[in-house]
């Protein structure tokens, strides 16, 4: 603070009156004051003010000036003092000790408002601080560190967890792949046993027809060299000739069986294409969604390393966390696509599920309708005994009477064992990483095969296994449509030729 002695003033209206702060602050503006505050009592302006400065450096640095000002131009402290005549002039001092000790207004604003400090105070108290906000940032730098470590050990962590996981998505991945490679060799194999199979007969139906001929001509040349009796000659080539048109006819039904294996053969290629094909585009699915969770992870412990990283004004370190917001914003943006997209076709697959399960079942309604000749295509009652075949059975080792009564009864026998909910003759297994159920050695089974044989223990056991596959509720028979004649269930495409083909036929009648 700085002391100004000697304002000028005036008697006006009862008290004294002189410049005020604002004024007085103008005319000392190239020192840089803060304030100027004159002095004031009951009588009016003391004609003093005190010049306050910055409390830094630089606020010292202009005080002094201050001071050299009037003291160079005999205005300072020690003339104010020794002068009698004092003027009109201004004069003024950097306040100290003696003036903040001294009596009067001076001394009391001085106190009040201010402190007594010498340099190296005020250089003691810098270098305190200074030491106190050092060991303050050090130790938020240790602390931020510590987190830091912290974040990089559970990134690590969640890195490590995630390729991982990566790695037995892999071999999963693999696996699956070995197993359709193997269903897919088995298929093959069985497709061209079934052929060569029709080449052999076909092959077995060309030497008779040539034995045939063959005999034609043996019959036609005995009759022009001996004179044979004609008659029987012409009877026997009479003979020959039906069964020549009979093995024709069995000719083109076998070829029109070939073309129909031929065509199943296509039919399953193209299937088993397209459920690869869907598989693929799953599984690519699959991946960009996992690679984007990764990319996901990954960005957002790299954000938070950032954010705890030491120097963060940086303006480098600063736009480095924006690109990684960015990024990791977009990323997220694009799964939540991702996951809209496949909750999109989910729910579209799973209509033409439903859509498809009630076909079928109407194609099951209308085929129970259908009445004459066993059709080769219908409803086969899945989980439920055969009590034609347990009769068939059962004559292998009594009357035909008895095996009726007999069959009957342990069809009757077997099917509420079939129906206990308590028995559950199965095991899980590991059959090339997969579970599944087999039947296992079981006290009641092994009792039947005993009794009655291997035939009756395998339609049981049979029964058994569809039951289990279905999964019926209460363990009672379901429908399934079945091929009778080829033995297996029937695609929706050959229920509906087939009902077409019916309808088509009665059609024909009722014309």
């Amino acid at each position: 603070m700085g002391v100004l002695v000697n304002v000028p003033t005036e008697w006006k209206d009862g008290r004294q009156v002189g410049e005020s702060g604002n004024r007085l602050k103008e005319q000392l503006s190239h020192f840089c004051p803060l304030k100027v505050i004159p002095l004031w009592t009951f009588r009016g302006h003391t004609g003093n003010a005190i010049v306050e400065f910055g409390k830094d450096w630089n606020g010292f640095r202009n005080a002094r000036t201050f001071e050299s000002h009037f003291a160079a131009g005999g205005y300072g402290k020690s003339v104010w003092i020794g002068k009698r005549n004092q003027g009109s002039e201004l004069h003024g001092w950097l306040a100290r000790a003696e003036d903040y000790n001294s009596p009067g207004l001076i001394g009391d604003h001085l106190r009040k408002n201010g402190d007594l400090k010498s340099v190296n105070d005020l250089a003691k108290e810098g270098a305190h601080k200074t030491d106190k906000l050092v060991a303050n940032l050090a130790n938020q730098i240790e602390v931020k560190n510590r987190y830091l470590q912290e974040l990089e050990c559970k990134y690590s962590e969640t890195t490590a967890s995630l390729e991982k996981m990566m790695v037995q998505r892999e071999q999963l991945l693999q696996s699956y792949n070995e197993e359709i490679r193997k269903m897919q060799q088995l298929a093959r194999r069985h497709s061209q046993k079934i052929i060569d199979e029709n080449q052999k007969l076909r092959s077995e139906l060309e030497t008779k027809m040539n034995e045939l001929d063959a005999r034609s001509k043996q019959l036609d040349e005995l009759a022009a060299k001996s004179g044979y009796d004609r008659r029987n000659i012409e009877q026997e080539k009479q003979k020959n000739a039906i069964r020549s048109s009979h093995l024709k006819l069995a000719t083109l039904e076998q070829q029109k069986a070939d073309e129909n294996v031929l065509k199943l053969v296509e039919e399953q290629k193209r299937e088993k294409h397209a459920a690869l094909k869907k598989i693929l585009m799953l599984e690519q699915q699959l991946d960009a969604k996992q690679k984007l969770e990764l990319e996901i992870q990954q960005l957002k412990g790299k954000l938070k390393v950032m954010e705890h990283m030491p120097g963060d004004e940086n303006s480098a370190a600063k736009n480095k966390i924006n690109e990684l917001s960015e990024a990791l914003q977009e990323k997220i943006d694009e799964l939540d696509g991702m996951e809209s997209l496949n909750q999109t076709l989910v729910i579209k697959e799973s209509k033409s599920n439903i859509e498809l399960q009630e076909a079928r079942n109407e194609l099951e309604n209308g085929l129970l309708g259908i009445s004459g000749v066993q059709p080769h295509i219908g409803i086969k009652r899945m989980g439920e005994l055969d009590l034609k075949a347990f009769s068939k059975a059962c004559q292998k080792k009594c009357s035909e009477d008895d095996a009726e009564v007999t069959a009957a009864f342990l069809c009757s026998k077997w099917e509420a064992e079939i129906k206990n909910p308590d028995w559950h003759p199965f095991r899980l297994v590991m059959a090339d990483g997969k579970e599944m159920e087999i039947i296992e050695d079981d006290a009641k089974l092994r009792g039947l095969k005993e009794e009655h044989g291997e035939e009756i223990y395998t339609l049981v056991t049979k029964t058994l296994c569809e039951i289990n596959e279905y999964k019926s509720k209460g363990s009672y028979p379901v429908g399934e449509l079945w091929n009778f004649k080829e033995g297996r269930k029937v695609t929706l495409k050959e229920a509906v030729q087939f009902v077409l083909k019916q309808w088509r036929a009665n059609r024909r009648k009722q014309r």
